[in-house]
């Protein structure tokens, strides 16, 4: 605050009160004097009270001149405040604009959403692929503009981890991949986008067929081949020179086969997004049974160690479940040392069952571990040959996890070993004294 506006109140008061005594020295008594030099001064403060009331009330703009004194200070902070706004909405509007351009111009539906789960706005290709208008359908639920199959639950459940795929209601030739993201203040609203992916869906349709016919023919011959070569390899007649040829076709055959065999398994887990013939597997027998089967393929070159928390059951697959626990111990001993230490774990927390595979061997670059699941993908080529590793066996494993709602997470740290643990639901855990008697059986 200016020291010039206060001295301005201060001479005004002051003027006020020679007028009064002026007034006195005429005849007026001062009391009299006094209460008309007020009156007049509060006069002067409501009216221009009044005044910037009314201006902002009418959003008019304030320009000078503007009033002396301390009335002058605070229409000057006003008129800043006011020009402050006005950029400040100015830059909200261009930014709405360019928001609005870029969404317009996207390929994918933009749907926003209140907390209500009703239309605040959309894009022009929410009308394409999901049959929703702007302004036309503002207000309405999605659900009831939309009626596409298990949107309404993907909706309701909160768990946008995994977009929805599925046909569109309007056109069964397309398929949608829909997914739902928190949006907006204290993310409360949500933000809905729709992609075509139907192109992409068809391809992988293609790839999924072809692998599996291509395994499925490729089995029987190799099976044949696989025959010959095994007995001419085991047969006394077979001179002792080709003996070393016929024992590595044996050997690579059989990699063939390996490769085959985790092909087709792969392409039937794809086939399906949930696990079937769902029952109560006993977990702690199957990780026995293929620690066992561990072992014996490391012929005593690694130290396998065991926690299991033997009343802890799982509802799931079992071929299933046995085809992604065998695969981790495996690979565990496949892919480290002799002399290296494997420690398998099955526990429970409060966030659900965890299955915990842990060696001490050379480990994963960082590099390297977002993409260890992909088919056929090696970290080093040359020693998973070696091993006589398919490149499957992880992509196996994160197919098998996703069935069972669970979630593989890696961590690896070079020449400090690997750490492989698939975490369960919640509500996928039985305790042994839980099972019913038909379950007790399987």
């Amino acid at each position: 605050m200016r020291a010039g506006a206060v001295g301005f109140e201060l001479s005004v008061l002051l003027a006020g009160v020679l007028l009064a005594g002026m007034l006195h020295l005429v005849g007026m008594a001062l009391a009299q004097a006094l209460l008309l030099v007020i009156a007049v001064y509060l006069a002067r403060h409501i009216y221009l009270l009044w005044r910037l009331a009314r201006f902002i009330q009418r959003q008019h703009r304030l320009a000078p001149p503007f009033p002396l004194g301390l009335w002058g200070e605070l229409y000057r902070a006003v008129g800043r405040y006011q020009q402050r706004s006005r950029k400040g909405r100015k830059r909200q509007l261009r930014f709405q604009r360019r928001f609005r351009e870029a969404a317009n111009s996207v390929p994918d539906a933009l749907v926003v959403l209140s907390k209500s789960q009703r239309i605040e706005w959309a894009n022009p290709a929410a009308a394409i692929l999901l049959g929703v208008n702007w302004p036309e359908h503002e207000g309405r639920l999605l659900t009831e503009v939309c009626n596409q199959s298990g949107l309404r639950d993907y909706l309701d459940t909160g768990d946008y981890g995994r977009p929805l795929e599925v046909a569109a209601e309007h056109d069964q030739s397309t398929m949608l991949s829909i997914r739902v993201a928190p949006f907006g203040e204290r993310k409360r609203q949500r933000l809905v986008v729709g992609r075509d992916i139907t192109k992409i869906f068809h391809l992988n349709m293609i790839r999924r067929d072809f692998v599996a016919n291509a395994s499925h023919e490729l089995r029987t011959p190799l099976t044949v081949i696989a025959g010959f070569v095994e007995n001419l390899a085991s047969s006394a007649l077979t001179p002792e020179p080709h003996r070393r040829p016929l024992s590595l076709m044996e050997k690579q055959t059989n990699r063939m086969r390996s490769i085959i065999e985790d092909l087709l398994t792969l392409s039937r887990l794809e086939l399906e997004d949930t696990a079937g013939n769902v029952a109560t597997v006993n977990m702690p027998q199957e990780i026995d049974q293929v620690v066992a089967d561990a072992r014996t393929l490391s012929n005593g070159g690694h130290e396998i160690a065991l926690d299991l928390d033997r009343d802890l059951m799982l509802i799931g697959n079992q071929s299933e479940l046995r085809s992604a626990v065998s695969n981790l111990v495996f690979n565990a001993v496949k892919h480290t040392p002799a002399g290296s230490h494997v420690h398998v774990a099955w526990e429970d927390d409060s966030a659900g069952p965890v299955f915990r595979v842990a060696d001490d061997g050379p480990g994963i670059d960082p590099e390297h571990i977002p993409r260890v699941t992909e088919r056929f993908y090696r970290v080093d080529k040359a020693r998973s040959r070696e091993s006589g590793g398919t490149g499957l066996g992880l992509a196996i494993v994160k197919h098998v996890l996703n069935h069972h709602g669970a979630v593989l997470s890696i961590a690896s740290e070079p020449g400090s070993g690997s750490t492989f643990t698939c975490r369960f639901p919640p509500e996928s855990r039985l305790r042994r004294q839980q099972q019913p008697h038909s379950a007790q059986a399987l």
